[in-house]
């Protein structure tokens, strides 16, 4: 029996799961939606040419085909494009494990942030923000590439901190006043070890038990207590956060105002 991959079977168990229990497709019609499912808009343009002057870009676009077209959609999860890997080792042959912040990742959702996407006969542009958030929200980080002959694995290693990620510039404007509650906390992290060809990489999963606030490792049948710290530090693959109730994004504005305010205080008293 093969390993399979985790976000193929995570995003079947999900689907399974909504239709077992009567889903439809609102987001209200099963427990599945309610708790994982948030909105987002799209907005996709077509490339031009790259041969074409400042006169022929000008007429081309005012044409329909390379109108910008926005889509509003559903998501069960956020899927994250790490940065290409290097391709050269360092000066000790070693091989480079770069490192990239979550930030940098989440920024293809701020309605800013462009990529091209290229298919068999043409190429287009894509941008997306988010108009409302789930609960729970996964994300999954696109490490694995498939082409005609192999899968390659990007080993890029993403910092992040465990709590208090805000999601707030992922938000269309229209859509800020409507979300009081914007900070999200992880609670989950599926790591992936080993190389990417089926059979011979194994996956590992790490979850906070809110109880006692301590981290667990599971992997198999084993389980053993991790440091937080330990987190950031591996090939992360899927993650579960959670949304934090506890303050408002106003509240913990105001909080950070007041800390800086005291802090200057004390520093100018210093003087």
């Amino acid at each position: 029996l093969l390993l399979g991959d985790a976000n193929e079977f995570l995003s079947w168990l999900l689907n399974a799961l909504h239709v077992s229990l009567n889903g439809k497709k609102s987001t209200k019609s099963s427990v599945i939606y309610r708790t994982f499912r948030g909105h987002m808009r799209s907005y996709k343009r077509k490339v031009l040419p790259v041969d074409a002057d400042d006169d022929e870009r000008t007429r081309l676009l005012l044409t329909e085909e390379y109108k910008e077209i926005m889509q509003e959609q559903p998501f069960l999860h956020l899927t994250l494009d790490l940065p290409p890997a290097p391709l050269y080792r360092d000066e000790f042959m070693q091989n480079i494990i770069p490192q990239v912040p979550l930030a940098n990742l989440l920024a293809k959702f701020s309605g800013l942030t462009e990529k091209e996407y290229k298919t068999y006969n043409e190429n287009i542009m894509k941008r997306f923000e988010i108009i409302k958030l789930p609960s729970f929200l996964i994300m999954f980080v696109k490490r694995f590439t498939k082409n005609h002959w192999y899968v390659e694995k990007n080993p890029t290693i993403i910092n992040f901190p465990i709590k208090n990620v805000d999601l707030y510039d992922c938000l269309a404007e229209d859509a800020k006043p409507l979300h009081p509650y914007t900070t999200y906390d992880l609670i989950a992290n599926v790591v992936h070890d080993g190389k990417p060809t089926p059979g011979e990489g194994s996956y590992r999963i790490q979850v906070l038990h809110k109880g006692t606030g301590k981290w667990f490792e599971l992997e198999d049948l084993h389980v053993k207590e991790i440091l937080p710290q330990m987190i950031t530090l591996t090939e992360s693959y899927i993650q579960f956060w959670e949304l934090n109730k506890q303050k408002t994004r106003r509240q913990r504005t105001e909080e950070e105002d007041v800390i800086f305010a005291s802090d200057m205080e004390t520093t100018n008293g210093s003087n």
